[in-house]
């Protein structure tokens, strides 16, 4: 909310006082017609009301988009700081308000249930990853190793096959 609204409205408020204030001065002094003074202070006092009205009508819609904004905020922010398995802490509570009440359980925990089971899961899961890697890792280096170099003289001629136009020229004319 922005306080400078405030503090505007109030110095404005306190114009208005000192406006007030000087025409009930006036009233008192006999060079001035009292019913044109008192008709000049209902206006001033009108002005008042209105530039009033006119802020508060306006405030609902300040105070509303400083809610919005600042509800969105917390709820995301609590979104982000929410643990996920606090649910099922949430769900295990109400069954058991349930369960208290006597009515039947709309959902089943399952027993032995642990919240850090999933989180040993994906070590175990890891760690077997890593032995199946390493494994994986040892074997090929076995098979490269084991791979004797082609000779030379087989890698220097060309292969041909009996298919090549080469070969068919020359077994016609030989």
């Amino acid at each position: 909310m922005n306080l400078r609204l405030f503090q505007e409205l109030m110095e404005l408020n306190l114009a208005f006082e000192q406006v007030i204030r000087g025409l009930q001065r006036m009233e008192k002094v006999k060079l001035y017609h009292s019913d044109i003074i008192r008709c000049a202070r209902a206006d001033v006092e009108s002005a008042r009301v209105d530039a009033n009205r006119e802020f508060f009508d306006n405030f609902d819609e300040i105070v509303e988009d400083d809610a919005v904004w600042a509800y969105k905020f917390q709820r995301e922010y609590n979104k982000k700081i929410k643990d996920p398995d606090d649910i099922y802490l949430e769900i295990k509570d109400s069954e058991e308000r349930r369960k208290k009440k006597g009515l039947p359980p709309r959902l089943v925990i399952l027993p032995g249930w642990d919240m850090s089971d999933e989180e040993r899961y994906g070590e175990e899961q890891a760690k077997k990853r890593k032995r199946v890697g390493n494994k994986g890792q040892k074997t090929t280096k076995k098979r490269k190793s084991n791979h004797s170099k082609p000779s030379r003289g087989a890698t220097d001629r060309p292969q041909t096959d009996a298919t090549t136009p080469e070969k068919e020229a020359t077994n016609g004319e030989t």
